[in-house]
């Protein structure tokens, strides 16, 4: 039986724009608490260049046997958050220039 490959990038709508998103990292827990790296998510408006990693906290450690996060998980109420919080944050995805990478918190704000 053939496999289905899922669409790597999502369209969104904020504030009347709409943006693609992608899963860019998975969350890392390895090494020593400080130096754990959260979930990233790739974000640019459709008609944009530049665009923003926007990364939540890592969050606690899965469980053994516990499945990775796939894009199934991730809430497009929390991308559209986030892709807010980045905007007031000073990301103006209609400019160029390099990638912006800005820190939002597990809610997205």
């Amino acid at each position: 039986m053939p496999r289905i490959k899922q669409p790597t990038e999502f369209e969104i709508v904020v504030d009347g724009e709409t943006y693609v998103w992608r899963f860019h990292r998975r969350p890392q827990w390895s090494g020593p608490a400080a130096d754990w790296r959260g979930k990233v998510v790739a974000v640019r408006h459709r008609d944009g260049q530049r665009e923003a990693m926007l990364e939540f906290p890592p969050g606690p450690p899965p469980r053994q046997g516990v499945a990775q996060p796939q894009l199934s998980m991730i809430a497009p109420e929390l991308v559209a958050k986030a892709i807010a919080s980045a905007i007031v944050a000073g990301w103006d995805p209609q400019s160029r220039g390099k990638t912006v990478a800005i820190v939002v918190d597990e809610h997205g704000g």
